[in-house]
Protein backbone atom coordinates (compact mmCIF):
# COMPACT_ATOMS: atom_id res chain seq x y z
CA UNK A 1 0.00 0.00 0.00
CA UNK A 2 2.89 2.34 0.81
CA UNK A 3 4.42 1.79 -2.61
CA UNK A 4 1.05 2.28 -4.28
CA UNK A 5 0.62 5.63 -2.55
CA UNK A 6 4.17 6.53 -3.56
CA UNK A 7 3.28 5.78 -7.21
CA UNK A 8 0.15 7.90 -6.91
CA UNK A 9 2.23 10.82 -5.62
CA UNK A 10 4.65 10.44 -8.54
CA UNK A 11 1.67 10.39 -10.91
CA UNK A 12 0.32 13.57 -9.32
CA UNK A 13 3.66 15.34 -9.73
CA UNK A 14 3.98 14.15 -13.32
CA UNK A 15 0.28 14.81 -14.04
CA UNK A 16 -0.39 11.19 -15.01
CA UNK A 17 -4.03 11.21 -13.92
CA UNK A 18 -5.19 8.03 -15.63
CA UNK A 19 -2.43 5.89 -14.18
CA UNK A 20 -3.13 7.30 -10.73
CA UNK A 21 -6.85 6.49 -11.01
CA UNK A 22 -6.32 2.98 -12.37
CA UNK A 23 -3.19 1.90 -10.48
CA UNK A 24 -5.03 -0.55 -8.19
CA UNK A 25 -6.71 -2.28 -11.14
CA UNK A 26 -3.49 -2.33 -13.17
CA UNK A 27 -1.53 -3.86 -10.29
CA UNK A 28 -4.27 -6.42 -9.61
CA UNK A 29 -4.34 -7.43 -13.30
CA UNK A 30 -0.54 -7.73 -13.29
CA UNK A 31 -0.60 -10.04 -10.28
CA UNK A 32 -3.05 -12.34 -12.07
CA UNK A 33 -1.49 -12.22 -15.54
CA UNK A 34 2.19 -11.88 -14.61
CA UNK A 35 3.20 -9.74 -17.60
CA UNK A 36 6.84 -9.04 -18.42
CA UNK A 37 8.42 -5.72 -17.57
CA UNK A 38 7.99 -4.36 -21.08
CA UNK A 39 4.34 -5.39 -21.29
CA UNK A 40 3.58 -3.93 -17.85
CA UNK A 41 5.25 -0.64 -18.77
CA UNK A 42 3.33 -0.51 -22.05
CA UNK A 43 0.07 -1.10 -20.16
CA UNK A 44 0.78 1.82 -17.85
CA UNK A 45 1.65 4.20 -20.65
CA UNK A 46 -1.18 3.14 -22.96
CA UNK A 47 -3.72 3.80 -20.21
CA UNK A 48 -2.43 7.35 -19.89
CA UNK A 49 -2.28 7.91 -23.66
CA UNK A 50 -5.88 6.72 -24.17
CA UNK A 51 -7.04 8.94 -21.33
CA UNK A 52 -5.33 12.01 -22.80
CA UNK A 53 -6.59 11.29 -26.30
CA UNK A 54 -10.16 11.07 -25.03
CA UNK A 55 -9.76 14.24 -22.96
CA UNK A 56 -8.27 16.16 -25.91
CA UNK A 57 -11.05 14.92 -28.18
CA UNK A 58 -13.68 16.20 -25.76
CA UNK A 59 -11.93 19.57 -25.59
CA UNK A 60 -11.86 19.85 -29.38
CA UNK A 61 -15.52 18.85 -29.58
CA UNK A 62 -16.51 21.49 -27.03
CA UNK A 63 -14.42 24.15 -28.78
CA UNK A 64 -15.98 23.28 -32.15
CA UNK A 65 -19.37 24.64 -30.95
CA UNK A 66 -21.40 22.16 -32.98
CA UNK A 67 -25.17 22.52 -33.31
CA UNK A 68 -27.45 19.98 -31.67
CA UNK A 69 -27.75 17.70 -34.71
CA UNK A 70 -24.51 16.52 -36.31
CA UNK A 71 -24.23 12.71 -36.23
CA UNK A 72 -23.94 11.58 -39.85
CA UNK A 73 -24.39 7.96 -38.75
CA UNK A 74 -28.07 8.93 -38.52
CA UNK A 75 -28.26 10.59 -41.94
CA UNK A 76 -31.63 9.89 -43.57
CA UNK A 77 -30.88 8.64 -47.09
CA UNK A 78 -34.59 8.23 -47.79
CA UNK A 79 -34.72 12.01 -48.09
CA UNK A 80 -33.73 12.87 -51.64
CA UNK A 81 -31.42 15.87 -51.40
CA UNK A 82 -29.04 14.95 -54.21
CA UNK A 83 -26.34 13.54 -51.90
CA UNK A 84 -26.14 9.76 -52.03
CA UNK A 85 -24.57 7.36 -49.55
CA UNK A 86 -21.42 6.80 -51.59
CA UNK A 87 -20.73 10.53 -51.87
CA UNK A 88 -21.31 11.13 -48.17
CA UNK A 89 -19.02 8.23 -47.24
CA UNK A 90 -16.28 9.68 -49.44
CA UNK A 91 -16.67 13.05 -47.75
CA UNK A 92 -16.45 11.39 -44.34
CA UNK A 93 -13.09 9.84 -45.24
CA UNK A 94 -11.73 13.43 -45.06
CA UNK A 95 -9.21 13.00 -47.89
CA UNK A 96 -10.29 16.43 -49.13
CA UNK A 97 -9.27 17.88 -45.78
CA UNK A 98 -5.84 16.31 -46.01
CA UNK A 99 -5.48 17.95 -49.45
CA UNK A 100 -6.66 21.38 -48.19
CA UNK A 101 -9.82 21.32 -50.32
CA UNK A 102 -12.97 23.28 -49.55
CA UNK A 103 -16.55 22.02 -49.62
CA UNK A 104 -19.32 24.35 -50.79
CA UNK A 105 -22.82 23.12 -49.93
CA UNK A 106 -25.43 25.01 -51.92
CA UNK A 107 -29.20 24.76 -52.02
CA UNK A 108 -32.46 26.09 -50.60
CA UNK A 109 -33.33 26.00 -46.91
CA UNK A 110 -34.17 22.61 -45.43
CA UNK A 111 -31.93 20.47 -47.62
CA UNK A 112 -29.61 19.42 -44.78
CA UNK A 113 -26.66 21.68 -45.58
CA UNK A 114 -26.01 22.62 -41.96
CA UNK A 115 -26.46 19.04 -40.77
CA UNK A 116 -23.93 17.69 -43.29
CA UNK A 117 -21.46 20.49 -42.56
CA UNK A 118 -21.72 19.97 -38.80
CA UNK A 119 -21.39 16.21 -39.22
CA UNK A 120 -18.20 16.54 -41.26
CA UNK A 121 -16.86 18.98 -38.69
CA UNK A 122 -17.58 16.41 -35.98
CA UNK A 123 -15.82 13.69 -37.99
CA UNK A 124 -12.81 15.99 -38.33
CA UNK A 125 -12.74 16.59 -34.57
CA UNK A 126 -12.83 12.84 -33.90
CA UNK A 127 -9.93 12.42 -36.34
CA UNK A 128 -7.80 14.89 -34.40
CA UNK A 129 -8.27 18.06 -36.45
CA UNK A 130 -8.79 21.51 -34.97
CA UNK A 131 -12.20 22.28 -36.41
CA UNK A 132 -14.76 24.97 -35.64
CA UNK A 133 -18.39 25.52 -36.63
CA UNK A 134 -19.37 29.18 -36.92
CA UNK A 135 -22.39 30.92 -38.46
CA UNK A 136 -21.45 33.84 -40.68
CA UNK A 137 -22.75 36.43 -38.22
CA UNK A 138 -20.62 34.99 -35.40
CA UNK A 139 -17.45 35.22 -37.49
CA UNK A 140 -18.28 38.82 -38.35
CA UNK A 141 -18.80 39.53 -34.65
CA UNK A 142 -15.43 37.96 -33.77
CA UNK A 143 -13.67 40.04 -36.41
CA UNK A 144 -15.40 43.19 -35.21
CA UNK A 145 -14.67 42.60 -31.51
CA UNK A 146 -11.25 40.89 -31.58
CA UNK A 147 -9.46 44.07 -30.53
CA UNK A 148 -12.08 44.90 -27.91
CA UNK A 149 -12.78 41.80 -25.80
CA UNK A 150 -10.60 38.95 -24.60
CA UNK A 151 -13.12 36.32 -25.64
CA UNK A 152 -13.27 37.57 -29.22
CA UNK A 153 -9.47 37.80 -29.31
CA UNK A 154 -9.18 34.19 -28.09
CA UNK A 155 -11.79 33.03 -30.62
CA UNK A 156 -9.91 34.82 -33.38
CA UNK A 157 -6.60 33.18 -32.43
CA UNK A 158 -8.28 29.77 -32.51
CA UNK A 159 -9.66 30.45 -35.98
CA UNK A 160 -6.19 31.44 -37.20
CA UNK A 161 -4.86 28.05 -36.07
CA UNK A 162 -7.83 26.03 -37.35
CA UNK A 163 -7.42 23.22 -39.83
CA UNK A 164 -11.12 23.31 -40.72
CA UNK A 165 -13.66 26.11 -40.39
CA UNK A 166 -17.34 25.66 -41.14
CA UNK A 167 -19.04 28.90 -42.16
CA UNK A 168 -22.76 28.28 -41.94
CA UNK A 169 -25.20 30.42 -43.94
CA UNK A 170 -22.55 32.59 -45.53
CA UNK A 171 -23.88 35.93 -46.77
CA UNK A 172 -27.09 35.46 -44.78
CA UNK A 173 -26.72 38.73 -42.88
CA UNK A 174 -25.99 42.24 -44.16
CA UNK A 175 -22.49 43.51 -43.45
CA UNK A 176 -20.91 46.92 -43.51
CA UNK A 177 -18.08 47.85 -45.86
CA UNK A 178 -15.53 47.57 -43.05
CA UNK A 179 -16.89 44.16 -42.00
CA UNK A 180 -16.77 42.92 -45.60
CA UNK A 181 -13.15 43.98 -45.92
CA UNK A 182 -12.28 42.40 -42.55
CA UNK A 183 -13.94 39.14 -43.58
CA UNK A 184 -12.05 39.05 -46.88
CA UNK A 185 -8.74 39.83 -45.16
CA UNK A 186 -9.32 37.04 -42.65
CA UNK A 187 -10.19 34.54 -45.38
CA UNK A 188 -7.24 35.64 -47.47
CA UNK A 189 -4.94 35.18 -44.47
CA UNK A 190 -5.87 31.57 -43.73
CA UNK A 191 -7.27 29.94 -46.88
CA UNK A 192 -3.97 28.45 -48.07
CA UNK A 193 -3.56 26.39 -44.89
CA UNK A 194 -7.16 25.99 -43.72
CA UNK A 195 -10.01 24.07 -45.32
CA UNK A 196 -13.53 25.47 -45.28
CA UNK A 197 -16.99 23.99 -45.42
CA UNK A 198 -19.38 26.70 -46.52
CA UNK A 199 -23.16 26.46 -46.62
CA UNK A 200 -25.24 28.93 -48.57
CA UNK A 201 -28.61 29.42 -50.18
CA UNK A 202 -27.39 32.55 -51.95
CA UNK A 203 -26.23 32.86 -55.55
CA UNK A 204 -22.95 34.66 -56.36
CA UNK A 205 -25.06 37.62 -57.52
CA UNK A 206 -26.61 37.81 -54.05
CA UNK A 207 -23.13 37.64 -52.49
CA UNK A 208 -22.32 40.83 -54.34
CA UNK A 209 -25.43 42.46 -52.92
CA UNK A 210 -24.48 41.49 -49.35
CA UNK A 211 -20.85 42.63 -49.64
CA UNK A 212 -21.78 45.57 -51.83
CA UNK A 213 -18.48 45.20 -53.69
CA UNK A 214 -18.18 43.19 -56.91
CA UNK A 215 -14.37 43.21 -56.93
CA UNK A 216 -14.19 41.98 -53.33
CA UNK A 217 -16.80 39.29 -53.97
CA UNK A 218 -14.97 38.06 -57.07
CA UNK A 219 -11.70 37.86 -55.16
CA UNK A 220 -13.36 35.97 -52.30
CA UNK A 221 -15.05 33.47 -54.63
CA UNK A 222 -11.77 33.00 -56.48
CA UNK A 223 -10.10 31.85 -53.26
CA UNK A 224 -13.00 29.66 -52.17
CA UNK A 225 -13.42 27.91 -55.51
CA UNK A 226 -9.73 27.41 -56.37
CA UNK A 227 -9.66 24.02 -54.63
CA UNK A 228 -13.30 23.27 -53.95
CA UNK A 229 -15.96 20.61 -54.35
CA UNK A 230 -19.35 22.19 -55.06
CA UNK A 231 -22.30 20.12 -53.88
CA UNK A 232 -25.81 21.18 -54.83
CA UNK A 233 -28.47 19.92 -52.45
CA UNK A 234 -31.94 20.08 -53.94
CA UNK A 235 -35.17 18.27 -53.28
CA UNK A 236 -38.91 18.47 -53.72
CA UNK A 237 -39.45 19.67 -50.18
CA UNK A 238 -37.62 20.80 -47.06
CA UNK A 239 -36.59 17.96 -44.73
CA UNK A 240 -38.01 19.91 -41.80
CA UNK A 241 -41.33 20.40 -43.56
CA UNK A 242 -41.45 16.77 -44.64
CA UNK A 243 -40.85 15.69 -41.03
CA UNK A 244 -42.76 18.52 -39.42
CA UNK A 245 -43.82 17.96 -35.80
CA UNK A 246 -47.29 18.69 -34.46
CA UNK A 247 -48.63 19.45 -31.00
CA UNK A 248 -51.80 17.46 -31.74
CA UNK A 249 -52.31 13.74 -31.36
CA UNK A 250 -52.41 12.03 -34.73
CA UNK A 251 -55.39 9.68 -34.72
CA UNK A 252 -57.23 7.82 -37.41
CA UNK A 253 -61.01 7.61 -37.59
Amino acid sequence: MEKTNEIREYCRLLKLGSISERIDQIINDARQQSPGYLEFTATLLSAEVRHRQKRDQEKRKTAACLPLSFDLDNYDFTFNSGLDKSQLNQLRELHWLEQNFNILLMGPSGMGKTYVAAGLCHDAVLSGYRAYFKPMDEIISILRMKDVTRKAAADYRRLLKAQLIVIDDIMSVPVSKNEAVAFFNFFNHVYERTSFIITTNKSPKEWVEVLNDEVLTTALLDRILYRCEIINLNGDNSYRMKNRKTIFDVTTD
